[in-house]
């Protein structure tokens, strides 16, 4: 164990099983360790640096704005805060963004505006917010709550009251909890990525939708993790026929700095005023500014080239030796390998690529420019790997 190891392990919480590296530089998709080890990184620090590591633009736009001012709080107005927040708009037709720091913030944003949207238009009672099993949208208490894994909750109770789980991919199951609840929204992601990069159908999103609209009920869509082009459309949902009332997002959106946001759209962007929700560091001009410089690049050829990529990778993983199937979408790439993901990642460290697990899958979320030679190298050596005997 190195001396860094040691002092890690000494007086940070052991939240984390670490592997034993340790990255000291990097570029792009390519980071080194202490050694001077390379490895392709098709982690991208679980999907947030959208632009790899040491991006140019990226590093430019957040040390400009360092050198004019790093934090004011939200009693005064700020460019890159405003800048951001029309831009999200502008591309998602979205009406009003609240910004916090992370996934969980963003999601207990959304989950406060469609309680007091309830409250307001149908009574305080209508407060139940329905989400999927196998979801998981943050490790706060109300978040917890409201991700569909049993196992996420057993030390934490009592968790905050007022969530119910159904099946993903049974509307029926679905129309009935609505019915069976004083309902205020309805929480999903498109891809269940913690949850194994599980993938909704076509006709249970946009058949989901369909019930919302119908009973008068709020759709959020968690964009946490497959939200900023990472599943090859700015957002996931686009990839359907459906319109959310919130679009909660963060990891890819900041580009490695700390960064939520919860998109209201028109039927809740009056609901919260004056004094209804705040945060200290929500909207910070360094992390907008960052944020700033990946959604400008998001355009429609780049996000074609994110899905061409990501074909040519799936296509590469599809029947290869010890892979049973591929999932995902876009660049949010999952593997069912025939000997056990944790096994496979830890090989692949080995050998010089860092990947991730989701449940029992091989997880893969590279950064959205990684060149395809660097990332058809990765690609090889994973495959080499879920061959070997």
């Amino acid at each position: 164990m190195s001396e860094l190891q040691s002092i890690d392990k000494n007086y940070v919480s052991n939240t984390y099983a670490r592997f034993p590296v340790e990255i000291v530089s990097g570029k792009g998709s390519e980071v080194y360790d202490d050694t001077g080890k390379r490895y392709i990184d098709m982690g991208s620090g679980i999907g947030v640096t959208s632009f790899g590591i040491a991006d140019e633009g990226w590093c430019n736009a957040v040390t400009a704005q360092l050198g004019k001012v790093q934090h004011m709080s939200n009693l005064y107005y700020t460019e890159p805060c405003a800048l951001l927040a029309k831009l999200l708009c502008e591309r998602t037709g979205m009406k009003k963004v609240f910004f916090g720091n992370s996934g969980a913030e963003a999601n207990e944003c959304s989950i406060k505006v469609a309680r007091k949207w309830a409250a307001e238009k149908k009574g305080a009672e209508y407060s139940t917010i329905i989400t999927l099993w196998n979801s998981f949208h943050g490790r706060t208490l109300t978040t917890l709550a409201a991700t569909g894994q049993d196992h996420y909750h057993e030390l934490f109770q009592p968790l905050t009251p007022g969530f119910v789980h159904v099946h993903a991919e049974d509307l029926a199951e679905l129309e009935e909890t609505i019915k069976a609840n004083k309902t205020a929204a309805l929480m999903l992601e498109c891809v269940q990525g913690e949850g194994g990069v599980v993938t909704l159908s076509r006709e249970y999103l946009e058949g989901a939708a369909k019930l919302c609209k119908e009973n008068d009920i709020l759709l959020i869509i968690d964009e946490v993790q497959t939200g900023n082009g990472r599943t090859g459309k700015l957002y996931s949902y686009m990839h359907y026929d459906v319109q959310p009332d919130l679009v909660s997002t963060a990891k890819g959106l900041g580009g490695g700095l700390p960064l939520g946001a919860c998109l209201m759209g028109e039927k809740v962007q009056s609901v919260l005023g004056f004094g209804d929700h705040g945060s200290t560091f929500g909207g910070n001009p360094v992390c907008c500014a960052g944020a700033l410089s990946i959604m400008e690049r998001l355009d429609d050829a780049f996000l074609a080239d994110v899905q061409a990529k990501a074909e040519k990778a799936r296509n590469a993983f599809t029947g290869a030796k010890g892979i049973e199937s591929v999932c995902g979408l876009g660049l949010m790439i999952g593997l069912k390998t025939a000997k056990p993901a944790g096994d496979v990642v830890k090989r692949c460290n080995e050998k010089g690529v860092l990947c991730l697990t989701a449940k029992d899958k091989v997880r893969l979320l590279p950064a959205l420019n990684i060149p395809e030679d660097v990332l058809m190298e990765a690609v090889e050596i994973i495959k080499e790997v879920c061959a070997e005997d």
